[in-house]
């Protein structure tokens, strides 16, 4: 094995190509070789690393030809443990971005590990050392382990605290919140015990109030999708994207305790329709998940998939588990998909497409959720219908309204630049991508929502879908908290119809779940029985409450039918009368985010998945047959168990 001792001539008149070592051993053939380089040609990529991902040669193929090239050796997996005092030498981002990690010293030199010998002279100059540099070869998760290893620990300090500590959560303070919500509370009981119907009616008419607002967002939404959008005078079409020049795209999936689908997850990576050399696909797993790691270490990963292992950390959460793995993304678009999601096929390339010809202020692009086990029992069907009428009327409404895009947690694409800018993700908020929708839009970026859908599993399980709302409203409502600690600051980055959407958007919704039940009092009235407002509000106020009632359920289930008019959704249409029932589980997922928020602010209740295959199967078979339009069925007939 080739010792590793100083050059005695550090830049050699001429290195042999790595393409001429790999024909020459045999390891190519001229065919393979031409095919990676016309690939090269239109891709910023290695060489090395495009015969890899069209499975011309291995990786151990590839390192022992660049140990040839570059005059090195491989280290032996017992070489590859890096000193941690070290680490002062390369600043970690620096050291991911060149892949190079400081090794040992031996003697004067340095001896560092890189999977990237033609960044030397990089290397060299970035490297606080001032004797000699020795580089030795190392296999990318090699490289990784030892990049944890050295780096590790700073980088998960960083993802905790990346966003601002002004637009941050992290300062909630549970216990001076709770002193706030106990004399609020106290206050509230006092007035009840001395004037109870002078307080219920207050709470009727704040809740009516919250209600009409509510009302009259959901019909503007409605209103302007109605609407044709507006194309300026003389305005041409854009040039289509140059194809050729793709970008790289990184997919963060943060999978946490999910061993049963991480071979479905996989399965549903490998559809995605761009060039593979262009996915780099971050599995991003906490490092006290041992079934979840077992699981992948069984799994046949393609060589664009990268597993990332986020060191322990608080709080444990999505967002911080997304922005850790952000230091290690390659690509300049950067996307997020969740463990269950089973994405079209053609989502990335639209994705890429439209960013291409988007104006440089569109910075996220937002696809469609819908659900693959909708027919599993009536939450999930109410789940779905919920959905289809947010993420195809209701979301794109608010978007063409000009008012903030609260992000759903999965299918959003980024430009990476401006995700690093906004300080990415909130590690301690547990909705982590509404806020981050809310930030992008006081620094005046705009969110897009993009016709492709990403199909996942809705909980059909009533405590578990309760448990998630709670942590969705809880989100919520640390986000509007956040965010209105300076209200005049908000003001003035969003505007005033911006400031007054985040209003109805957020504590809207969240005061129209928690007073929803105050509402409902009302229906003694339908049994002549009496009610506590009763002094305060005559028989024609009751008339007005009641003609407001109908036409806000009218609108309710003309929102809903509308958003079911897909042939997969319309068999749904006969559960819209009950959508009031299933909305009351939300009053309670509230009731229960609110008091979660004054004593665990920052825990994130996990969502199970994989619990619902059968009923994912039998959905996607019938939408195969009844719905080919839908490229996801044109793919595939069954969500494979």
């Amino acid at each position: 094995m080739r010792a590793l001792t100083p050059p005695d001539d550090p830049k050699p008149a001429r290195r042999p190509r790595l393409a001429e070592i790999l024909l020459a051993e045999g390891t190519v053939s001229p065919a393979e070789l031409d095919r990676a380089l016309e690939s090269q040609r239109s891709r910023d990529l290695p060489l090395g690393e495009i015969l890899i991902i069209q499975g011309a040669i291995d990786e151990a193929q590839l390192l022992d030809a660049l140990a040839t090239q570059f005059g090195t050796r491989v280290l032996a997996s017992g070489e590859c443990t890096p000193d941690p005092s070290l680490a002062g030498l390369l600043p970690a981002a620096l050291a991911i971005r060149l892949g190079v990690v400081p090794l040992r010293r031996a003697g004067a030199a340095l001896v560092v590990m890189t999977n990237r010998p033609d960044r030397d002279d990089d290397i060299r100059q970035a490297l606080a050392h001032d004797g000699p540099v020795l580089l030795a070869l190392a296999g990318r998760d090699t490289m990784q382990a030892a990049l944890t290893r050295i780096y590790g620990k700073d980088l998960a300090r960083l993802a905790e605290a990346r966003t601002r500590g002004v637009y941050s959560c992290r300062e909630w303070n549970p216990e001076r919140v709770s002193r706030r919500w106990l004399g609020a509370l106290l206050v509230g009981l006092a007035a009840v015990l001395l004037a109870p119907a002078v307080a219920l009616s207050l709470l009727f008419a704040l809740a009516l109030c919250v209600s009409a607002a509510n009302f009259m967002l959901k019909w503007l939404a409605l209103h302007t999708m109605s609407r044709r959008p507006e194309v300026a005078e003389g305005a041409t079409p854009p040039a289509p994207p140059d194809t050729a020049r793709r970008p790289v795209v990184t997919i963060l999936v943060p999978l946490f305790n999910e061993p049963d689908i991480a071979a479905n997850l996989l399965h549903r990576l490998t559809r995605i329709d761009y060039p593979p050399e262009l996915l780099d696909v971050l599995l991003l797993i906490e490092e006290s998940d041992r079934t979840t790691r077992q699981a992948l270490t069984r799994a046949s990963l393609p060589p664009w998939v990268r597993t990332i292992i986020v060191p322990p950390g608080q709080p444990q959460t999505k967002p911080r588990a997304m922005n850790y793995g952000l230091n290690f993304a390659h690509g300049s678009i950067v996307g997020v998909y969740d463990a269950e999601d089973a994405p079209e096929p053609d989502q990335v390339e639209k994705m890429v497409a439209r960013f291409a010809e988007a104006a440089p202020d569109i910075a996220c692009l937002q696809g469609q959720l819908d659900y693959y086990n909708p027919g599993h029992n009536w939450l999930s069907r109410c789940f779905t219908l919920e959905y289809a009428a947010w993420f195809r009327l209701l979301l794109p409404g608010v978007q063409r309204l000009g008012l903030f895009v609260p992000l759903g947690g999965t299918t959003l694409f980024f430009r990476r630049s401006v995700l690093e800018e906004m300080g990415a993700w909130d590690a301690h908020n547990v909705t982590e991508d509404a806020d981050l929708g809310l930030r992008l839009a006081r620094r005046g970026y705009r969110t897009e929502i993009v016709e492709t859908t990403t199909f996942e599993e809705a909980n059909a399980a009533l405590i578990p879908w309760v448990k998630q709302r709670s942590r969705w409203l809880k989100g919520y409502a640390m986000t509007w908290a956040t965010h209105m600690r300076d209200p005049g600051r908000l003001w003035r980055d969003l505007g005033a119809r911006k400031f007054i959407g985040v209003q109805v958007q957020l504590l809207g919704t969240l005061l129209g779940f928690a007073l929803a039940p105050v509402l409902w009092t009302l229906i003694v009235k339908l049994f002549g029985w009496p009610h506590p407002m009763d002094r305060f509000v005559p028989r024609a106020g009751y008339l007005g409450i009641a003609l407001f009632f109908l036409a806000s359920q009218a609108l309710t289930i003309y929102v809903a039918w509308r958003a079911s008019a897909l042939p997969r959704h319309r068999r749904l249409r006969g559960w819209i009368p009950t959508l009031d029932i299933y909305f009351l589980l939300a009053s309670a997922a509230t009731l229960l985010g609110l008091a979660e928020l004054l004593v665990k602010p920052f825990h994130w209740r996990k969502t199970a998945h994989g619990g619902y295959s059968e009923a994912g199967q039998a959905a996607q078979a019938m939408r195969a047959q009844t719905d080919p339009a839908s490229s996801f069925s044109r793919t595939s007939n069954a969500v494979e168990r």
